[in-house]
């Protein structure tokens, strides 16, 4: 994609090549023949790829691209006219006008592999005059050169056979400088960009290193005699461009859609089918590698955002889970159609802070939810057996002492229920270290800080957990405190990965639904395990965790705890 002739012979076809000076040979002629088709190929190729270079949506790409396609086309019909025509005038007007044509290329190819990187270059100014001036300064050279004959000097010999001979001048070698050290910023833009890129880019890096191939022919050719000294950079131009137009359209494109972008994508075809990823989203989305070609719908995950525009979904990455916006945008690739990318960006930061927000608006909610219900009606009931004690002090004081003793009581209560509901305040606060906490060993501690009243306690699962040791043995008491009120048998922890699962044969209390289990008063068979299942719920949200009531578990009531980090035992600290 330069204007670097070396020294070249072209015959007229037909005529025999010497290789001595007493014998003759037909390689020249036969291989004229070749170059004559491969040339003519080389420029219907590069003219025929400019139809689908204007599908690319970019403008800045597709233009560059098609000046590339243009110029080499016109650059390769050059050199088959150089073979064709008769006469000296005739050969070199050709040769010259391929000149014009082949500098041209330079410029083009930096344009599009600027565009198709992501880069402003071919939009700054200073750049733009700079190069157009710099062509127009070379065009001019060689225009003039039948005056001055500083670019090329050529004339037509006829020993045995008529060809071209070109000696060429400094002019051009400087030239050809020139044009390499442009060339070879074009190529390193676009192999940093393949080399950064998430994609598999291996066979469109391949495709791009087929314009700097005829290089190779061109030095080759003062030593092989079946090749032409001619200019074999078209050759390179043209297999690039039937490669990534035609063969590798969708990799070629998908590289570039995606330049700009840091984070993970997945493209989809017209009818949803996953058409390309690139490695950020095969390490986050699990069971997206290998589908290409699949429906969407076949990897779980992102198919239920497919169709909402914008949503936020989690996985799990390392250690950690970690939450990603998915969003959609419609993009073309070329005359293969339309499309969607899907971009997951990480926003784990604002999606912790913002969940942390909604936890701590519906904590108070539920502070404000307890004080009400809870205080409310131990005042009540205080205050109606007072009211009861005055009336009856005189004329039945049995019934007066009896009531006296119950706001006694009650009054005890209350107290109980002020340092439930400070607790809940304190444990409310989001967990902000934790430690590998013992599994059963908690659970035992738990256990026998409770009032089980015969129950039988089963504990399946090994190991420890990500937890705040203090707020983990409060939890597990609060779920025998509510496993004793329903008047179980026996309860059930289990660890089971990422899961804390409690299982009680006990009555499961009336009218309960999985939205309002956790509520005040919703699931508390008694007064006394009011606060047990709400203060279960806020200390595993402040770890992070996930509190689900199973409604369509039978034999009793199931509670499942997801997002628990389950680690082994001999990271416990001794």
């Amino acid at each position: 994609m330069s204007s670097y002739p070396m020294r070249w012979l072209v015959p007229n076809l037909g005529e025999l090549c010497l290789s001595g000076p007493d014998c003759c040979t037909t390689v020249t002629a036969y291989s004229s023949l070749v170059y004559i088709f491969a040339f003519a190929f080389t420029s219907l190729a590069c003219f025929a790829s400019l139809f689908r270079a204007r599908r690319i949506s970019d403008r800045d790409t597709r233009h560059g691209l098609m000046g590339l396609l243009a110029g080499s086309g016109a650059w390769a019909s050059s050199h088959t006219a150089v073979l064709l025509l008769p006469g000296f005038q005739l050969k070199n007007a050709a040769y010259l006008i391929g000149l014009v044509f082949g500098f041209s290329t330079v410029w083009a190819w930096l344009y599009f592999a600027s565009a198709y990187t992501g880069r402003s270059y071919h939009r700054d100014p200073t750049f733009r005059r700079a190069g157009l001036a710099t062509y127009l300064i070379v065009v001019a050279i060689k225009l003039t050169n039948p005056f001055h004959h500083g670019y090329y000097e050529a004339k037509l010999v006829n020993n045995g056979f008529t060809h071209l001979v070109i000696q060429q001048g400094v002019i051009h070698w400087t030239v050809t400088g020139l044009s390499y050290a442009l060339a070879s910023i074009g190529l390193f833009m676009l192999f940093e960009e393949f080399a950064e890129s998430e994609h598999d880019t291996r066979i469109v890096a391949a495709l791009a290193s087929l314009t700097a191939v005829p290089v190779v022919l061109d030095i080759a050719a003062y030593s092989i005699p079946e090749l032409v000294n001619i200019i074999h950079a078209p050759f390179g131009v043209a297999a690039f461009a039937i490669g990534t137009l035609f063969l590798y359209q969708e990799r070629f494109l998908a590289v570039h859609f995606s330049a700009d972008i840091d984070d993970a994508v997945v493209f989809l075809d017209d009818d949803d089918r996953i058409r390309d990823f690139n490695d950020a989203a095969a390490q986050i989305v699990p069971g997206l590698d290998g589908r290409r070609g699949d429906p969407i719908d076949r990897v779980e995950p992102l198919a239920d955002a497919v169709g909402t525009g914008r949503t936020v979904l989690d996985f799990r990455v390392g250690n950690e889970t970690r939450h990603f916006l998915v969003t959609e945008s419609d993009f073309s690739l070329g005359q293969t159609g339309h499309g969607r990318m899907l971009v997951l960006t990480d926003v784990t930061q604002i999606e912790r802070q913002r969940r942390e927000l909604k936890r701590h608006n519906e904590q108070l909610e539920d502070l404000s939810v307890g004080i009400r219900h809870e205080l409310r009606n131990t005042l009540q009931i205080v205050s109606g057996n007072v009211e009861a004690a005055q009336q009856y002090v005189h004329s039945d004081p049995d019934t007066a002492a009896s009531a006296l003793s119950t706001a006694s009581s009650t009054t005890a209560r209350m107290r109980e229920i002020i340092g439930d509901l400070s607790m809940l305040a304190e444990y409310s606060q989001t967990v902000e270290e934790t430690e590998p906490v013992a599994f059963r060993e908690t659970v035992r501690t738990a256990w026998n800080r409770a009032d089980t009243n015969g129950l039988e306690l089963f504990v399946e699962g090994d190991g420890a957990i990500e937890a705040d040791e203090s707020r983990f043995e409060e939890l597990l008491y609060r779920a025998f405190v509510f496993a004793n009120a329903v008047d179980g048998s026996s309860v059930e922890v289990t660890l089971d990965g990422g899961e804390l699962i409690f299982e009680t044969d006990g009555e499961r209390p009336a009218a309960t639904s999985a939205e309002t289990f956790f509520e005040f008063a919703e699931s508390a068979p008694t007064a006394e395990a009011g606060m047990a299942l709400p203060s279960f719920r806020t200390l595993a949200r402040a770890h992070g965790w996930d509190p689900t009531f199973d409604a369509e578990y039978e034999p009793g009531i199931r509670i499942v705890v997801e997002g628990v980090v389950a680690c082994p035992s001999e990271t416990v600290a001794s």
